[in-house]
Protein backbone atom coordinates (compact mmCIF):
# COMPACT_ATOMS: atom_id res chain seq x y z
CA UNK A 1 0.00 0.00 0.00
CA UNK A 2 0.84 3.43 -0.93
CA UNK A 3 0.72 6.73 2.09
CA UNK A 4 -2.37 7.34 0.51
CA UNK A 5 -3.91 3.69 1.54
CA UNK A 6 -4.29 3.04 -2.36
CA UNK A 7 -2.24 0.11 -3.48
CA UNK A 8 0.81 0.55 -5.06
CA UNK A 9 0.23 0.96 -8.98
CA UNK A 10 2.67 -1.15 -10.18
CA UNK A 11 1.21 -4.27 -7.99
CA UNK A 12 -1.79 -3.15 -9.63
CA UNK A 13 -0.47 -3.61 -13.33
CA UNK A 14 1.36 -6.82 -11.64
CA UNK A 15 -1.39 -8.54 -10.66
CA UNK A 16 -3.54 -7.99 -13.52
CA UNK A 17 -1.43 -9.07 -15.58
CA UNK A 18 -1.12 -12.13 -13.74
CA UNK A 19 -4.86 -12.95 -13.69
CA UNK A 20 -5.15 -12.38 -17.77
CA UNK A 21 -2.07 -15.04 -18.24
CA UNK A 22 -3.60 -16.82 -15.69
CA UNK A 23 -7.28 -17.04 -17.57
CA UNK A 24 -5.78 -17.41 -21.00
CA UNK A 25 -3.90 -20.86 -19.72
CA UNK A 26 -7.29 -21.83 -18.63
CA UNK A 27 -8.75 -20.96 -21.38
CA UNK A 28 -6.57 -22.45 -24.01
CA UNK A 29 -5.96 -25.75 -21.56
CA UNK A 30 -9.74 -26.32 -21.93
CA UNK A 31 -9.03 -26.37 -25.72
CA UNK A 32 -5.97 -29.12 -25.14
CA UNK A 33 -3.36 -26.91 -25.01
CA UNK A 34 -2.49 -27.68 -21.63
CA UNK A 35 1.41 -27.83 -22.38
CA UNK A 36 1.49 -24.19 -23.09
CA UNK A 37 5.21 -22.81 -21.75
CA UNK A 38 6.08 -18.96 -20.39
CA UNK A 39 7.31 -17.72 -23.56
CA UNK A 40 5.04 -19.90 -26.10
CA UNK A 41 2.55 -17.27 -27.23
CA UNK A 42 5.80 -15.13 -28.04
CA UNK A 43 7.07 -17.45 -30.19
CA UNK A 44 3.93 -18.62 -32.26
CA UNK A 45 3.43 -14.51 -32.45
CA UNK A 46 6.64 -14.00 -33.46
CA UNK A 47 6.32 -16.73 -36.26
CA UNK A 48 2.90 -16.07 -37.64
CA UNK A 49 4.41 -13.11 -39.24
CA UNK A 50 6.87 -15.74 -40.78
CA UNK A 51 9.51 -18.26 -40.81
CA UNK A 52 12.38 -17.28 -39.15
CA UNK A 53 15.74 -18.42 -37.98
CA UNK A 54 17.06 -19.26 -34.65
CA UNK A 55 18.99 -16.00 -34.37
CA UNK A 56 16.36 -14.28 -35.71
CA UNK A 57 13.92 -15.23 -33.09
CA UNK A 58 16.61 -14.59 -30.39
CA UNK A 59 16.93 -10.95 -31.85
CA UNK A 60 13.20 -10.70 -31.77
CA UNK A 61 12.53 -12.10 -28.59
CA UNK A 62 15.80 -10.04 -27.35
CA UNK A 63 17.41 -13.63 -25.45
CA UNK A 64 20.47 -15.25 -26.48
CA UNK A 65 20.51 -18.06 -29.68
CA UNK A 66 21.44 -20.62 -27.07
CA UNK A 67 17.87 -19.32 -24.94
CA UNK A 68 15.95 -19.26 -28.24
CA UNK A 69 17.04 -22.74 -29.40
CA UNK A 70 16.59 -24.59 -25.91
CA UNK A 71 13.27 -22.60 -26.25
CA UNK A 72 12.24 -23.82 -29.94
CA UNK A 73 13.37 -27.40 -28.78
CA UNK A 74 11.09 -27.62 -26.15
CA UNK A 75 8.14 -26.28 -28.15
CA UNK A 76 9.32 -28.90 -31.38
CA UNK A 77 9.33 -31.43 -28.98
CA UNK A 78 5.73 -30.18 -27.90
CA UNK A 79 4.64 -30.38 -31.70
CA UNK A 80 4.22 -26.39 -32.06
CA UNK A 81 6.75 -25.42 -34.05
CA UNK A 82 9.19 -27.09 -36.66
CA UNK A 83 12.74 -27.22 -38.71
CA UNK A 84 12.57 -26.63 -42.37
CA UNK A 85 15.83 -25.96 -44.81
CA UNK A 86 15.68 -22.68 -45.81
CA UNK A 87 15.39 -22.63 -49.60
CA UNK A 88 17.03 -20.06 -50.71
CA UNK A 89 20.39 -21.41 -47.96
CA UNK A 90 20.46 -25.09 -47.74
CA UNK A 91 23.03 -24.58 -44.76
CA UNK A 92 20.16 -22.73 -43.04
CA UNK A 93 17.19 -23.93 -41.11
CA UNK A 94 13.73 -21.58 -40.60
CA UNK A 95 11.44 -21.84 -37.88
CA UNK A 96 7.86 -22.52 -38.82
CA UNK A 97 4.57 -22.97 -37.25
CA UNK A 98 3.15 -26.31 -37.27
CA UNK A 99 -0.87 -27.14 -37.68
CA UNK A 100 -0.78 -27.33 -33.54
CA UNK A 101 1.33 -24.27 -33.11
CA UNK A 102 -0.98 -22.13 -35.29
CA UNK A 103 -3.98 -23.68 -33.58
CA UNK A 104 -2.74 -22.76 -29.85
CA UNK A 105 -2.59 -19.47 -31.64
CA UNK A 106 -5.87 -19.25 -32.74
CA UNK A 107 -7.41 -19.81 -29.47
CA UNK A 108 -5.06 -17.39 -27.16
CA UNK A 109 -6.12 -15.11 -30.44
CA UNK A 110 -9.88 -15.86 -29.57
CA UNK A 111 -9.35 -15.52 -25.71
CA UNK A 112 -8.10 -12.45 -26.17
CA UNK A 113 -10.64 -10.68 -28.09
CA UNK A 114 -13.35 -12.49 -25.95
CA UNK A 115 -11.43 -11.08 -22.87
CA UNK A 116 -11.52 -7.32 -24.50
CA UNK A 117 -15.28 -7.99 -25.51
CA UNK A 118 -16.04 -9.04 -21.69
CA UNK A 119 -14.08 -5.93 -20.37
CA UNK A 120 -15.81 -3.88 -22.66
CA UNK A 121 -19.40 -5.05 -21.44
CA UNK A 122 -18.06 -4.56 -17.74
CA UNK A 123 -16.61 -1.40 -17.96
CA UNK A 124 -17.51 0.60 -20.72
CA UNK A 125 -15.94 1.50 -24.44
CA UNK A 126 -14.72 4.80 -23.21
CA UNK A 127 -12.67 2.73 -19.72
CA UNK A 128 -11.27 0.82 -22.07
CA UNK A 129 -10.44 3.05 -24.63
CA UNK A 130 -8.48 4.81 -22.27
CA UNK A 131 -7.11 2.07 -20.64
CA UNK A 132 -5.56 1.20 -24.05
CA UNK A 133 -4.19 4.70 -24.35
CA UNK A 134 -2.93 4.40 -20.95
CA UNK A 135 -0.81 1.17 -22.09
CA UNK A 136 0.18 2.17 -24.77
CA UNK A 137 1.85 5.35 -23.34
CA UNK A 138 3.52 3.28 -20.57
CA UNK A 139 4.44 1.14 -23.24
CA UNK A 140 6.11 4.33 -25.19
CA UNK A 141 4.95 4.60 -28.96
CA UNK A 142 8.46 3.11 -30.13
CA UNK A 143 7.64 0.03 -28.62
CA UNK A 144 4.37 -0.23 -30.20
CA UNK A 145 5.68 0.74 -33.36
CA UNK A 146 8.87 -1.78 -33.14
CA UNK A 147 8.91 -3.81 -36.04
CA UNK A 148 9.95 -6.76 -33.48
CA UNK A 149 6.74 -6.47 -31.25
CA UNK A 150 4.35 -5.50 -34.10
CA UNK A 151 3.81 -9.42 -34.88
CA UNK A 152 2.66 -9.61 -31.50
CA UNK A 153 0.23 -7.58 -31.60
CA UNK A 154 -1.63 -8.36 -34.71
Amino acid sequence: MTRSGKPDFGILLLLADQEFVRALRAATAEQGYDDQGRTDGFVLRTLSAGPTTISGLAERLEITKQGASQIVDDMERRGYVERRLDPSDARARLLHLTSRGEAALAAARRFHQSYERRLRREYGDEAIDAMRAVLTGMAGEAQVDNPHFRALMF
